[in-house]
């Protein structure tokens, strides 16, 4: 099924089913108010939400409406947990590369990952605001998803089991102040601004055959002003699978329902594919003719970020923001 937070005002927002083919939707209310309720309770509501998105596809709810995306948060707009891994390896290899530096020697056998902020998530078509330009703006398409309770020490093949939706991330970064962050052994905190999320979340059977192996066989296309950047197949390239992931971050503590984690900027081995951030083209350049020719964001520019499945379909909506500068008075 699909589901979808829509903006009453409130901070978690109004959960909503939305049809498979993302033309209409229809308030969950009666069952689970917000998505964060549904997964607290998942066993009880899922099965009720499951009942409502197969009338919706029917076509015989009654009070269903027209699907808008511009009128939804986040899936999730703020979670208890936001954990990155970067499990494409030619992400990692190739940016680290173009600044002079060797990849993590256990770059294949153990994921990396980081904690970011999960208070303030974007919507879909929310503005990306940004204080300086000169922060080095960038986008970074990625694949998430969301978990049940996941206990301490949970195998991989529990882990996956523990996957209770499937999301769509752009992971907004700024490059000109990772490395100083990075560099003081402390982890990113600045370089990594609000992350902004597809208007929908899926539960990974609606993907069929196109979730497996704990991957998610799908192809994201990623536009900067309506000019291509990639258009990448999300599953190749993905060195660990989620179930690897997840029982990474549960090596230690419990993952709590509503944890979201993300699977990395995609990233293909095929340079013809394209990217799904401008660090990586960048790098690519640099490879290629020794100096980096793509400019990073600048405010007033636009990005869509969109993941098709293998029949054409849009599976979780597109992201489509604007990079915007802060308003001072505002701050």
């Amino acid at each position: 099924m699909k589901l979808a937070t829509l903006k009453d005002g409130s901070r978690d927002g109004q959960l909503a089913v939305v049809s498979r083919d993302l033309a209409s939707a229809h308030h969950a209310t009666g069952i689970a108010g917000t998505l964060q309720q549904a997964l607290d309770d998942w066993n009880f509501v899922a099965p009720q939400l499951e009942d409502l998105y197969a009338t919706l596809n029917g076509g015989k709810a009654r009070h269903a409406f027209a699907f808008e995306p511009r009128l939804c948060m986040a899936p999730l707009p703020r979670a208890h947990q936001w954990l990155d891994a970067s499990a494409y390896p030619s992400h990692i290899e190739r940016i680290r590369r173009a600044r002079g530096a060797e990849p993590p020697d256990d770059l294949r056998s153990l994921p990396l990952v980081y904690q970011g902020g999960s208070d303030d998530f974007l919507g879909p078509c929310d503005d990306a605001v940004f204080a300086n330009s000169d922060d080095g703006i960038d986008l970074e398409a990625e694949i998430a998803v969301v978990t049940g309770d996941l206990p301490m020490g949970a195998s991989p093949d529990y882990a996956l089991e523990g996957v209770r939706l499937l999301l769509l991330a752009n992971d907004w970064s700024l490059r000109a102040l990772a490395p100083a962050e990075v560099a003081r052994g402390f982890g990113l905190l600045q370089a990594k601004p609000a992350t902004a999320f597809a208007p929908v979340a899926v539960t990974p059977d609606e993907l069929g055959p196109a979730w497996q192996g704990g991957r998610a066989r799908l192809t994201v296309e990623c536009l900067r002003n309506g000019q291509r950047l990639g258009r990448l197949e999300a599953a190749p390239g993905m060195h660990f699978h989620f179930g690897q992931i997840l029982a990474h971050a549960a090596r230690t503590r419990r993952l709590r329902a509503g944890c979201i984690v993300g699977g990395g900027a995609i990233s293909s081995e095929d340079p013809a594919q394209g990217v799904a951030c401008l660090a990586e083209l960048r790098a690519l350049e640099i490879a290629a003719g020794g100096a980096a020719t793509t400019p990073f964001l600048q405010f007033g520019e636009t990005v869509r970020i969109e993941a098709i499945a293998p029949d054409g379909s849009s599976v979780f909506g597109a992201i489509e923001q604007a990079v915007a500068e802060l308003e001072r008075d505002a701050a």
